[in-house]
Order: C-alpha cells, then sequence, then structure tokens
C-alpha cells in the first residue's frame, strides 16, 4: 500500500478530519539523512502533521513547521504543500536515547522545551507565522495546542511512527479531527470518549487498518471526500544551487578554486549532494 491522504467529514460538515499513511515518506527520510530511530520518530510525526496540514492550504501555497527545541536532536524542520509533497530535517539525526519510562522512543526527551512555528506562505505580501510553547515534546500534544492557539480550532492531533528493530520504518500515520461551530456536547463528549480509548495509530496499522478504519474506530459517521496520494519531494536541483553559487560572488567562489578546486553543496532537506570540479566552478565565473 502506498502513502495516500484522505479528506472526511462527520456530524453534517461540523466536524472535518484528515488522515495520512506516511510509510514510505518517513523511511525515505530515514533513508536519506540516515536517522537513529528516535530521530526517525521526531522527524516522521512531525512530517506526517506537516502533509496534512498542508492539504489545509490551496494552489501554490506551502508551509513551514520549526520545532526549535533544547533537546539534543536540535531543531525539526519540515516543508509541505497543497500538492501533497512534504520535506525535512532535523539538525542532529543520529542522536541517540534510552527509552523512556514507558519503554517507547523518547521523542520528547529528544526534543528538550522550547517552541513550535509554524509559518505559512499564503501568496500575500508577508508570510503568516504562528507559534506555541512546547508542552509536552511529544508532538501530537503540542500540534493539538497549536491548533487550539494559533488558529482558533478546537482539534484533536495523532500522530505515530513505529520503527522497526533492523530501524526500517514499520508503519507511520496520524490523523487530525477539527471541530466546526453547532457540534453538540454529546457528540463532542462521544468523540473525546472514543479517542481516550483509541489503540495508538501504529497498532491500528500494523494490525492491517487503513486510514478509513482508523477514523471510522472514532466516528461512526464519517464520511470520505477525496483521496490523494502524497510523496516526499523536496525543491532541490543542481540550477538552483548553482544560482546560490553565483549569488555568493566572484570572490567567494575564487577562494574555492584556490583553496580546493572545487566544491560541494548537500540540501539539508534530502541530503543530495552537487559537486562541481574545477572547470564547473569556472564555468560558474564566466556567468557571472
Amino acid at each position: 500500500m502506498s502513502d495516500y491522504l484522505i479528506r472526511a467529514t462527520a456530524f453534517g460538515g461540523q466536524l472535518r478530519a484528515f488522515a495520512v499513511r506516511t510509510t514510505d515518506i518517513v523511511e525515505e527520510m530515514r533513508r536519506r539523512h540516515g536517522t537513529t530511530p528516535v530521530a526517525t520518530a521526531a522527524l516522521g510525526r512531525t512530517a506526517t502533521a506537516g502533509v496534512m496540514m498542508g492539504a489545509m492550504l490551496k494552489g501554490e501555497e506551502r508551509l513551514t513547521i520549526q520545532v526549535k527545541g533544547d533537546g539534543p536532536i536540535g531543531q525539526i524542520v519540515v516543508d509541505a504543500n497543497a500538492k501533497g509533497e512534504v520535506r525535512g530535517y532535523v539538525d542532529n539525526p543520529r542522536v541517540d536515547l534510552p527509552l523512556n519510562a514507558r519503554g517507547k522512543l523518547d521523542v520528547a526527551g529528544a526534543v528538550g522545551e522550547g517552541y513550535l512555528y509554524v509559518t505559512k506562505d499564503l501568496g500575500l505580501k508577508e508570510p503568516y507565522r504562528g507559534g506555541i510553547p512546547i508542552v509536552s515534546g511529544e508532538l501530537g500534544e503540542d500540534f493539538t495546542y497549536y491548533f487550539a492557539k494559533s488558529e482558533q480550532t478546537p482539534s484533536a492531533v495523532a500522530l505515530g511512527v513505529l520503527v522497526a528493530t533492523d530501524y526500517t520504518v514499520q508503519t507511520s500515520g496520524g490523523f487530525i479531527l477539527q471541530l466546526l461551530p453547532g457540534m453538540s456536547d454529546e457528540e463532542i463528549a462521544e468523540i473525546e470518549a472514543k479517542l481516550a480509548n483509541l489503540p495508538p495509530v501504529t497498532t491500528l496499522l500494523a494490525e492491517g487498518a487503513d486510514m478509513e478504519d482508523v477514523l471510522k474506530r472514532v466516528v461512526d459517521s464519517v464520511v470520505v471526500l477525496e483521496r490523494s496520494d502524497i510523496r516526499f519531494q523536496c525543491q532541490c536541483s543542481r540550477e538552483r544551487v548553482e544560482r546560490t553559487l553565483i549569488s555568493l560572488g566572484r570572490d567567494e567562489i575564487e577562494q574555492m578554486l584556490r583553496e580546493d578546486g572545487k566544491a560541494e553543496v548537500v540540501c539539508h532537506f534530502c541530503n543530495e549532494a552537487y559537486a562541481y570540479n574545477e572547470e564547473q566552478l569556472h564555468n560558474l565565473l564566466e556567468r557571472l
């Protein structure tokens, strides 16, 4: 089964839902960045939230999530857009911590205390930026708090990444439920009760459930509106790297030639390396 996203509604449109399977995306990130299990979980949870938040955008709009804690993982950065494309990285992909008191990957310990920021490029003069203090570091709770405080939308966010013993990603996914005006107290209480008893998303996925099944465990009357593909996609290219090198100016490029006779640029988001030999650097100088 490939990664995908579903949009759904329930209670006559008074609840909207997004759910994603991100197993392939998170495994691609793990492979590219060589992340440890706890870094894979932290990056994967953030990317899972990001791709769902990207689905809330339109057209060419895009967003960037920054989780800036004081833990050993450093910063987590994820980019996503309305086309179902997502990419991301962590400052320290090799961070390794003991399991937490519950015997789980210690994502909160890796993240630490700090702030979560979301910057949206909506095609306006200035981007929108919202932020909240990190409340748990487990990230699901943090995104729930973000929606409540920064977007004034009561939400429930569940995120999960299950890492196998060989460090590969076994399952990854999540959902966002957003309560819109008009829901009764009884309906809200029903959802809260089901969420409280819901097994982790990764447990359900490992048992063979799809994302539609997961949503129906929470909301009986859920109606799926759309199912779409999602994917890891970086925006870097050799042409963009060349423009960046040229923007450094003649002095910088000549210094590269004098000191090394070559240059290599590595993309933060996908870890792709772009190498330039002496002749190629001279060609860039000719374009200045």
